[in-house]
């Protein structure tokens, strides 16, 4: 996963990521169940490229949906490999994954 994707251990260190970006933030929320396991790796290493190719317009947060529960339910995430852009903490657009690269650039490229 590339260097750029933020990974919060909490609801409170991802609340900081959101308060201290000066971008939009790609909010990606991942699980570890059986289920969600695969549909988490290809996210992955899509929001990996695409955070490092849109490194100076997004900040990217990869979210544990057991590690921030409050984020999870304050955007309305129902599911692993869902995504939120947020912009100054505001939900912005919302999808679900696992997505392509295409899909994810168009999907952010309609928002930015």
């Amino acid at each position: 996963m590339a260097k750029r994707v933020h990974q919060p251990r909490e609801d409170a260190e991802f609340d900081f990521i959101l308060r201290m970006s000066s971008v939009p933030v790609l909010a990606y929320f991942t699980g570890t169940w059986p289920k969600a396991i695969e549909p988490c790796r290809t996210m992955d290493l899509v929001v990996g490229g695409i955070a490092d190719a849109y490194a100076d317009r997004l900040t990217a947060v990869r979210t544990d949906i057991t590690r921030c529960p409050a984020a999870t339910e304050r955007y309305g995430i129902t599911g692993a490999a869902s995504y939120v852009l947020l912009k100054d903490g505001e939900p912005v657009a919302h999808g679900t994954g696992p997505s392509t690269t295409a899909e994810v650039r168009d999907f952010l490229d309609s928002h930015l």
